[in-house]
């Protein structure tokens, strides 16, 4: 792993990282917010997932949360979105190759050699935290915007046991049922068998969180018929999920909302983290 820049920020340290990825095969560039309490021993840990277009820049830069996760002694962790570089298929469109990972294991040609976000995410940057800063691994919660958001779901509820807690902004929370979700898994999925694996509408139905659920989505935002918000929320609620789903009068897609609710989501892990 090698460091690409530190500052000090809030008490603790905003770093950026970069190292070669197995899960990838290419490098992967990934922020940290360690907490002023870092110096004294592990601290929980809330990973933020980010949406289309994004790196891992965009979050650590505009969502605001450093503030509050060194008021609540919480790190942060920001992934890119999807692996890069000359060798990585892209496509020309914004929301198929690169920046437009939408956290899965690619199957299908070309982007099967490298688009393996899940993996990455899931299993090979937990490890590489784990050896390298002083995280407590025992607590994590994860949210994220968007894309990020439908990640974040989606691991909460396929991972049990793993996070305490789930938040998103803005989700895309029925992909398979959207032109943000259809397109991108025929894409690197092929066929429908996989789909619901990767779909928080379905996971809902047949699984749910074992934890709280928080999800915000602006009645302003201009993406609402691509983000399957009544699905979702049809589904949470048979589900009998621990949660709140909140329309937040006036709010678009864009960071200016994320920034706004941003506290309120630190306090909501961090009740979670620290219980």
């Amino acid at each position: 792993m090698e460091t690409v820049s530190e500052n000090a920020c809030f008490g603790g340290v905003q770093g950026v990282y970069k190292h070669h990825s197995s899960a990838t095969g290419t490098e992967m560039t990934f922020a940290v917010f360690m907490p002023e309490e870092a110096k004294d021993g592990p601290v929980p840990v809330l990973w933020f997932l980010s949406g289309l277009t994004c790196t891992h820049e965009n979050a650590m830069t505009k969502a605001g949360a450093q503030a509050w996760a060194a008021e609540q002694g919480i790190a942060l962790v920001f992934p890119d979105t999807s692996p890069r570089g000359e060798s990585v298929a892209d496509d020309e469109a914004y929301e198929l190759g690169q920046g437009a990972g939408f956290y899965v294991d690619a199957t299908q040609e070309p982007w099967a050699k490298h688009f393996k976000m899940w993996t990455y995410i899931a299993d090979e940057l937990p490890s590489l935290l784990t050896e390298n800063f002083e995280i407590d691994m025992t607590r994590q919660s994860i949210t994220g915007h968007s894309m990020g958001g439908h990640g974040a779901l989606t691991m909460a509820m396929a991972l049990p046991g793993r996070f305490r807690s789930v938040s998103a902004f803005a989700p895309i929370c029925n992909p398979t049922e959207s032109g943000w979700g259809r397109k991108q898994f025929t894409a690197y999925l092929g066929g429908k068998a996989d789909w619901g694996a990767h779909d928080a509408t379905i996971l809902m139905q047949s699984k749910g969180f074992d934890g709280p659920m928080l999800v915000d989505t602006g009645t302003n935002d201009q993406f609402w018929d691509l983000l399957g918000n009544e699905a979702f929320s049809a589904a949470f609620a048979a589900k009998r999920q621990e949660g709140i789903i909140r329309l937040q009068k006036g709010y678009d897609h864009s960071y200016f909302f994320i920034s706004s609710f941003m506290e309120d989501h630190m306090n909501f892990h961090a009740e979670a983290l620290w219980a």
